[in-house]
């Protein structure tokens, strides 16, 4: 278990893509790594594009990023809510300034480019949001997982083996 000493906050909110939030909840679990899952509202169940529900511990409001070791952003529809939120915002850039492992899997990169923390990165996305990509900054590679420094980013379901290797890889350095 080679993560568990870091604790890794997983962002949530309605219309999330479920295995791009599952999965690495259920793997960074098995690697011994606390998951604490953060919504709008503490103990609130949100659920999946395809119906799996979650449920929250905290608000993302009230989470502290120096109490974190590393932050996920799910995919689906969900990063578009997400990054309207001016304390998700503040923890994504705090969080890459700290040089925290960031991960980010598909329509994920909104929350990124919202944060502005994207100028000169290498990395993938869904192809859908290649332009929004770009227009923040960073070079678009499509491949199945990227890293660039701290900033882990992958592009859809079929890479999440991928895109989990390398986070774990980064989060246990």
């Amino acid at each position: 278990m080679s993560l568990h000493n870091k604790k890794v906050i997983q962002l949530v909110s309605d219309d999330f893509e479920d295995l791009e939030l599952w999965y690495p909840v259920l793997r960074l679990r098995e690697e011994g790594a606390e998951v604490v899952i953060a919504g709008e509202e503490e103990n609130t169940t949100y659920v999946g594009k395809y119906g799996v529900p979650i449920k929250s511990d905290i608000s993302f409001h009230d989470a502290d990023p120096d109490e974190y070791d590393a932050i996920l952003v799910p995919g689906g529809w969900s990063p578009d809510k997400l990054r309207r939120y001016d304390s998700i915002l503040s923890m994504v850039q705090t969080m890459n300034e700290q040089k925290k492992p960031i991960g980010q899997i598909c329509h994920a990169g909104w929350v990124l480019i919202s944060a502005d923390i994207l100028q000169g990165k290498k990395v993938t996305s869904t192809p859908g949001i290649k332009d929004d990509m770009m227009n923040a900054g960073a070079e678009w590679v499509n491949e199945p997982v990227v890293v660039d420094a701290n900033i882990v980013s992958s592009r859809r379901p079929p890479d999440l083996p991928d895109y989990m290797r390398e986070f774990i890889r980064v989060l246990a350095q």
